[in-house]
């Protein structure tokens, strides 16, 4: 067995202050890591910390980008057990993802209809929740996330575990 992370944020950008307001939700991000130090956080987001509407596949990190930039950025952390088989499988699927990101959109108009309870589904196009439960259901038989899906309602997955929950740049400090 193996485990997944997924992280909650809440950054507190203007971006991330809207859809907060919208749906009243504790968080706004959801990236997916495939190790516990979360140096390679995976997710649909800002390519450039300064521009949150130029968006794609990203690599995050909890110490550079965005979440460096704004450094009271809340979260929680859980972690997913996986089979050794399903871990592969995530791997590979954001190995494809990486691999091919010029073909892959980030999609803004999906992330504003959630406030209207309207999902925009086009190939190839996600928001970071749309990622994060897309690698989930096809990999380990999640099927317990809404159809409309917003980052809180990772909260909702069965079988997880809380790792850490405070702000970010504490994360390693509070590990070590």
């Amino acid at each position: 067995m193996k485990k997944v992370y997924i992280l909650l944020t809440y950054t507190g950008t203007i971006l991330s202050k809207v859809i907060k307001i919208y749906t009243r939700d504790t968080y706004s991000h959801v990236s997916i890591s495939l190790d516990q130090d979360l140096e390679k956080l995976y997710s649909f987001g800002r390519l450039n910390p300064y521009n949150p509407f130029i968006g794609g596949f990203v690599h995050e990190g909890i110490h550079h980008g965005t979440f460096k930039r704004f450094h009271k950025t809340k979260s929680i952390l859980f972690s997913l057990e996986v089979t050794d088989k399903e871990y592969y499988e995530i791997n590979k699927i954001i190995r494809k993802i990486d691999k091919n990101k010029e073909n892959y959109h980030f999609n803004v108009l999906g992330l504003f209809l959630v406030m209207f309870k309207r999902k925009r589904k086009k190939k190839d196009y996600f928001y970071c929740a749309e990622f994060v439960k897309f690698i989930l259901e096809k990999t380990c038989k999640v099927n317990n996330l809404p159809e409309i899906i917003k980052p809180d309602d990772f909260l909702m997955l069965d079988n997880k575990k809380l790792e850490y929950r405070g702000l970010l740049k504490e994360y390693k400090k509070e590990k070590a």
